[in-house]
């Protein structure tokens, strides 16, 4: 039974604990947006931002995979010709 009420105080405590921290943070989150308008308006912002970066991103990584397959093309065997094809669907669905 001692076990039992020596982990029992120990559960609360952490709890108590834990609830102490978010109540800290809320204050403050609290501190840093004093109205909800604030905050709509920096997760819009926020929301701008990511979605420009991974365009961006995205971008940069489909330029790299085009430009390095372009030294592949050459390849005998059938590859270089699957590649090539590979471009070219990448080439044509970008004019579009």
């Amino acid at each position: 039974m001692n076990k039992f009420l020596k982990k029992a105080q120990k559960k609360i405590s952490d709890d108590n604990t834990r609830g102490a921290q978010i109540g800290l943070l809320e204050e403050v989150f609290n501190d840093i947006y004093p109205n909800r308008w604030t905050i709509y308006k920096v997760n819009f912002f926020r929301g701008i931002a990511f979605g420009f970066g991974s365009a961006i991103g995205a971008t940069v990584l489909i330029f790299l995979l085009v430009w390095l397959l372009n030294f592949f093309v050459n390849i005998p065997g059938g590859i270089g010709d699957f590649i090539q094809a590979i471009i070219h669907a990448m080439q044509s669905r970008r004019q579009i």
